[in-house]
């Protein structure tokens, strides 16, 4: 037999999918309030080979890192109709310490705290790491004209992307000291980093929470503001950790420092990431919409297209260590477009573009729901 290259194995697939067609046990109505059916990674190349375009294939928006992003890339996009998102790097960039090592987040030994399953936070109050983040957000926006920017690992130094998060205690350089307690007016004792950081995970915890969700959401504000003075129609969205205020003993709040309900506040979008199989929830995909649920009821957002606010989840259909088979992604999809949620994307492309059978899937699903 001769041998097939992967765009004809995924062109053979959709046309698998169209012959064959869906059960009457599976299939998914149109859903009118599912306008966004996107796809994270960047051109998918693969969708659009031999005159096809991605509407074939009820794409309707694209997600690319901001370092991907180029003019011919935007061109091809723009040409296919989709909308285009840009993700952002906000707390990430771990080459920044090579040449600024003090901002390197500091842990409860007051040293600079190793880099949990390799990934490497930097500390969110350097100001130098700030202004270096916000003129690259600002050249972003000057640079292209783009529907959105999603702020991507907007959290404290940790590795929350799995069944066994790690999440060390940090924060406790002399300069975040010092700020914590001009804001909140706590005088802490001249003693040894682990005596002060008891006190702060102890007896000021509370305050120290506070403090330290303040000052992630200080840079939300701040990115807001310079949409605003540069593309005041580009939306502002979020990935963010998709836990409820009592996961994992309200970690979201107390160790990755992430207030959605103050966020609130200057994102229009939030997009959490509910990866099924990474999370160990592989036997309960209803897992999926319960947690937008639960963010919803938090928001109060319905699912209404007219509302400001917005969920479009990211739900997993590569594999990440675990595999994820493919009778996973329709349902996958399918409860990430439950309302209140109003769309969608899928993670990732990189990968995912090889498994014809899931694209396929996935294809058929985008197709049935689209309006």
């Amino acid at each position: 037999m001769t041998s097939m290259t992967a765009p004809h194995l995924l062109a053979l697939a959709a046309v698998a999918v169209c012959v064959c067609g869906a059960s009457a046990a599976d299939e998914i109505a149109p859903r009118s309030w599912a306008t966004i059916r996107g796809i994270y990674g960047g051109v998918p190349d693969e969708l659009i080979q031999d005159g096809r375009r991605l509407s074939d294939s009820g794409v309707s928006a694209i997600w690319m890192g901001s370092g991907s992003v180029t003019p011919e890339r935007l061109a091809i996009l723009r040409e296919q109709g989709v909308k285009v998102f840009v993700e952002f790097n906000t707390l990430h960039v771990a080459s920044y310490i090579k040449d600024h090592p003090d901002a390197a987040p500091v842990g409860v030994d007051g040293k600079p705290c190793p880099p949990p399953h390799g990934w490497q936070g930097v500390s969110p109050t350097h100001v130098g790491y700030r202004k270096y983040q916000m003129d690259a957000f600002r050249e972003l926006l000057e640079t292209y004209d783009i529907d959105g920017v999603w702020l991507d690992y907007h959290h404290a130094h940790a590795s929350w992307e799995r069944s066994d998060p790690d999440m060390p205690d940090t924060g406790f350089d002399p300069r975040s000291l010092a700020l914590f307690q001009k804001a909140t007016g706590i005088e802490l004792p001249d003693a040894p980093t682990p005596e002060i950081a008891t006190l702060l995970l102890g007896e000021h915890h509370d305050a120290w929470v506070k403090w330290r969700c303040g000052v992630l959401t200080d840079w939300v504000r701040e990115f807001r503001s310079i949409i605003d003075t540069t593309q005041p129609n580009t939306l502002l969205g979020t990935f963010h950790n998709c836990w409820s205020d009592t996961d994992h003993d309200g970690a979201r709040l107390n160790k990755l420092f992430i207030d959605l309900r103050a966020q609130a506040k200057y994102v229009d979008v939030f997009s959490p990431m509910p990866y099924h199989v990474r999370f160990g929830h592989g036997d309960d995909i209803g897992w999926i919409s319960r947690q937008t649920a639960w963010l919803g009821e938090v928001l109060a957002i319905e699912g209404d297209p007219a509302e400001r606010h917005r969920i479009w989840p990211i739900v997993q259909l590569s594999d990440w260590d675990d595999p994820v088979p493919v009778s996973h992604v329709r349902r996958a999809l399918d409860h990430g477009t439950r309302r209140p949620a109003t769309g969608v994307t899928v993670f990732n492309w990189g990968s995912l573009h090889a498994e014809s059978d899931k694209v396929a899937e996935m294809t058929r699903l985008y197709l049935d729901i689209a309006p």
